[in-house]
């Protein structure tokens, strides 16, 4: 069946079910038994755990993986309020995703240490499409243990082939912005025994040769900038370094990082919208490494954004945790690359090093925190991060009893 078409038996049976018998409705009703059955069964066959989620939040259905992956029984849990089993779940954030309707997809990962320690994934997509208006949302959960654990070991044997990734990555990355400097540096020096001549035979040309050495000098400028990060990039991704804790205020951070790419956004012209929340409770950080996560998502948004468009700032703060969201207002990501971007080496950028992403997510690990993405395409992309304020302890699921 095609997308968008009308011709499921459940479509066709509604447009003439006030003229059935009790005979065509009895087989109306064993029908969508026979497809329910055959749904419940293929929902119980796959891997990953299927929640359904009604308009006020509460579950009405989950299939037997989610029982593996939370501990969680059908005739416990169904009503109840899914915040409940997953208390780091923003639900009033996925509501306002349903009610507002269009193409929306959320990413979010977390940690359970009931039944058993798993590192979950999840993705929240409303119920009903891009239609506006409250229908539910369903929660998928897979099971990123062994991903993740497999991500580590590849990001250590990356570290260990270091080596060979710069000869190979890095000196094609390098020689580019090498090349560009050696000739601007020739025409400089020309430039240079020119306007030597020019000084003594004629003094009217020497401010025209003063401005060729300008433009020469800012490339030379640009391409130094260019390989400085690609440097910084490489070395932060193969020499990570623990975070060395400190009460800060995640506001400061944002100030010193937007401070820094000031004239890149003036540049590009993009709007900068801040909302930052008026006494934020300082967090358990690293400044100097959250600014770098902060430079890097940043850097994502200007660069997926077109000129005149936005780039907006938000933090805040629940009883448990801060947050800081990066948005902007650029083409969105689509889902079938949601999986990646979080890889070694993945990149849609022409002159990207694939490394930034990966590096945010260690060092928000690093700090008990999480990463949220929500991204429409033709809309925009939003990062959320969510840091403790006090070092997280071990927390168990509870499950009523029966």
């Amino acid at each position: 069946m095609k997308p968008g078409s009308k011709s499921s038996f459940l479509d066709k049976v509604l447009g003439r079910i006030g003229r059935l018998d009790a005979q065509g409705l009895q087989t109306v009703v064993q029908r969508l038994a026979q497809e329910r059955t055959f749904l419940e069964t293929l929902f119980n066959t796959i891997e990953d755990g299927v929640l359904v989620v009604d308009e006020s939040g509460k579950i009405v259905y989950l299939n037997q993986p989610v029982t593996r992956l939370l501990g969680l029984r059908p005739e416990d849990v169904e009503g109840q309020p899914i915040t409940r089993y997953l208390p780091h779940l923003d639900w009033d954030h996925l509501a306002k995703l349903d009610r507002r309707g269009g193409e929306g997809v959320v990413r979010h990962e977390f940690e359970v240490t009931y039944p058993q320690p798993r590192f979950l994934r999840l993705y929240a997509a409303p119920l009903d499409g891009r239609a506006a208006g409250s229908s539910g949302v369903a929660l998928i959960l897979h099971d990123a243990t062994e991903a993740r654990q497999q991500t580590s070991e590849a990001v250590e044997t990356e570290r260990v082939h270091a080596l060979t990734l710069l000869a190979a990555s890095v000196a094609h990355e390098l020689g580019n912005p090498l090349n560009a400097l050696h000739i601007h540096l020739q025409l400089m020096e020309r430039e240079l025994k020119k306007l030597r001549r020019a000084a003594t035979e004629d003094p009217g040309e020497v401010a025209a040769r003063a401005d060729k050495l300008d433009e020469f000098l800012g490339v030379a400028r640009g391409e130094i900038t260019r390989l400085d990060y690609i440097i910084t990039e490489f070395l932060s991704a193969m020499r990570p370094t623990p975070p060395r804790f400190q009460q800060a205020s995640l506001n400061d951070v944002v100030r010193e990082a937007l401070a820094l790419l000031q004239p890149e956004l003036d540049n590009r012209k993009l709007v900068v919208k801040e909302r930052l929340a008026r006494d934020l409770p300082q967090a358990r950080i690293d400044p100097a490494q959250m600014k770098q996560v902060l430079l890097n998502l940043l850097k994502n948004a200007m660069q997926a954004t077109a000129k005149g468009g936005s780039v907006s700032l938000a933090t805040g703060a629940t009883p448990d945790d801060v947050w800081i969201s990066v948005a902007d207002s650029g083409s969105g990501i689509p889902a079938d690359e949601l999986n990646r971007i979080f890889e070694p080496f993945y990149t849609t950028k022409q002159k990207g090093t694939g490394l930034g992403l990966m590096i945010v997510q260690r060092i928000l690990r690093a700090h008990g925190g999480r990463v949220e993405l929500e991204s429409r395409v033709g809309k925009g992309t939003t990062f959320r991060l969510w840091l403790p304020l006090r070092e997280r302890q071990p927390r168990l699921l509870t499950v009523p009893s029966a």
